[in-house]
């Protein structure tokens, strides 16, 4: 089984035999189709214990050769009475192991035990008060009255054998439950959504005082077993590995270059998408300060011509995506041979791949694929290479603080996420080189006040966008047909939900004064103010 940790706190490494002790600390998550089961695992991971997303159709005997220490049952858009509704295998009750219900999990495990659940005559949405009952076990120190966000339309109206109450809200009388004896437990709101103010509270007592785990998952045990498996799977074999400047590919570059050094090859493939001055940073960061050797290869015209006239955004990425593994696959003829492909594959990317969420014994995916991520599923069927992904079972927060211990500088450690297909999904409609430009040079002015006012750490992402439209305006007693700008900046803390950023107007004024001055070909610059969800934090 692969490993991960948690990165909260810097200590010193573990020798492997008690790694090997410490992998059985861990939180198992079943996914009934939440948007909440990845940021359920992150919670968990806070609390310095490993967790891992896996199907509810994950049966109970699958978990119990796991041994997880606990099993939370997430939320979903499901009713249990319905006649589609998703079930897990009842068996998971008789595991012995302590489980925590998330709103639907919660309804399920009231379902399956003998309870009764129905719809609610009121649902109940946004923050709510919870009023404890019984402020022990789960509930300990979490302070009555305290905020917790509701999503839900059906509620609990009769209670199985040998639960209890432990909290309610003034719509719903079961908003906690539990029974005790058999260590279940389930919560009619959403603990691991920051809105919930005592949620994480609840959540260390699930993990520490139900579950008895241990906080024992440091980036120091990580980056030791990491190197350890990278030398004893690779052994004297060479790997590539497709460099593109984020923290996710310098991390991995930075990880493998310190387990096996020279047997290493970069390539760094220029598809002319890049921010300004990036590809020359990157190359000369690598080669001559971090002594990194890195093969730049410059494609940018092929890239270009791949997709003129293109405008559809899937058309563009799929394009570009299919022009990338050629070229990197003749770099790899040149170079090579090698036996092993390296790749940045994170958590979230197996998540939203369907990867995790494949029945063992069929073969069959249990779960809607999100997207196809360029890591996980835009790879060639004639793949040559074997694929090694050590930071496979990492969320972005923990591949920063693993780079960060290893040398990695701030610089790219705290880069911004940046589309594979870069700047060519933020032009909307057809690339130019005209456009490009255009882009690029607005997008700099972007990030220089950004980063001049101390902001860039402060906002998730902050960039512009350009579309595919003029307008009018006046420059100089003259009349202008030029595009507009428009500013993307927005905060968030994992990119799965994000608000517009509330930047000062004297900033805002500054960037659309420098654009519109500096950029030529730009007259209009405005500021997109959608939240995430409805809109997306990318424009395509």
């Amino acid at each position: 089984m692969n490993t991960a940790v948690t990165l909260l706190t810097e200590q010193a490494p573990q020798p492997v035999e008690e790694l090997r002790q410490l992998e059985r600390q861990m939180i198992i998550i079943l996914d009934f189709g939440s948007q909440y089961s990845e940021l359920i695992a992150r919670r968990i991971r806070e609390t310095q214990v490993y967790s891992e997303v896996l199907s509810y159709r994950t049966t109970a005997e699958q978990l119990r050769q796991l041994n997880p220490k606990g099993i939370i049952l997430s939320g979903g858009p499901s009713s249990v009475y319905s006649e589609k509704a998703p079930h897990c295998d009842p068996e998971i009750w008789h595991l012995g192991i302590p489980i925590l219900g998330v709103c639907y999990g919660m309804q399920l495990m009231v379902n399956q035990l003998g309870g009764e659940v129905a719809k609610a005559d009121r649902g109940e949405y946004g923050k709510a008060s919870l009023y404890i009952d019984d402020p022990t076990d789960l509930l300990t120190n979490v302070e009555d009255g305290t905020t917790m966000w509701m999503s839900h339309g059906d509620s609990v109206i009769k209670m199985p054998p040998g639960f209890e109450v432990l909290a309610h809200t003034e719509n719903t009388p079961c908003a906690a439950i539990a029974d005790h004896e058999k260590k279940l437990y389930g919560v009619q709101f959403h603990p691991e959504v920051v809105h919930s103010i005592g949620g994480l509270a609840l959540i260390r007592n699930f993990v520490y005082h139900i579950c008895k785990c241990e906080p024992t998952w440091t980036t120091a045990a990580f980056v030791e077993e990491a190197i350890r498996e990278i030398r004893g799977k690779i052994g004297d074999k060479r790997v590539l590995l497709a460099l593109s400047g984020g923290v996710d590919s310098s991390t991995l570059a930075f990880l493998l270059h310190k387990a096996i050094g020279d047997q290493l090859t970069c390539v760094f493939i220029d598809q002319g998408f890049m921010r300004k001055y990036e590809p020359e940073r990157l190359v000369k960061l690598f080669q001559e300060q971090f002594h990194i050797p890195v093969e730049y290869v410059n494609a940018r015209d092929r890239f270009l011509d791949t997709i003129a006239g293109v405008t559809d955004p899937e058309e563009k990425r799929r394009r570009i995506g299919h022009e990338f593994i050629s070229t990197f696959e003749e770099a790899s003829k040149r170079l090579g041979p090698f036996d092993y492909l390296a790749q940045g594959t994170l958590y979230p990317d197996v998540i939203e791949s369907a990867d995790t969420n494949v029945d063992p014994q069929t073969g069959e995916r249990v779960a809607v694929k999100i997207k196809s991520h360029h890591n996980v599923g835009g790879l060639p069927k004639d793949l040559r290479f074997k694929l090694v992904e050590p930071l496979r079972k990492l969320f972005k927060d923990e591949v920063r603080k693993v780079g960060r211990s290893i040398g990695l500088p701030e610089e790219i450690v705290q880069r911004q996420p940046f589309p594979g297909p870069g700047l060519a999904i933020r032009i909307i409609g057809e690339v130019t080189a005209e456009r490009l430009n255009i882009l690029r040079d607005a997008d700099l002015i972007v990030r220089q006040e950004i980063n001049q006012r101390g902001l860039y750490n402060e906002v998730w992402q902050a960039f512009a966008v350009l579309l595919p439209i003029r307008s009018v305006g006046v420059m100089g007693d003259q009349r202008t047909y030029a595009f507009p700008i428009v500013l993307r900046i927005v905060t968030s803390e994992d990119g799965m939900t994000a608000d517009w950023a509330r930047l000062p107007y004297d900033v805002l004024e500054v960037i659309s004064n420098r654009i519109v001055n500096e950029v030529k070909g730009v007259n209009r610059v405005v500021y997109d103010i959608t939240s995430k969800p409805p809109g997306t934090i990318e424009w395509e």
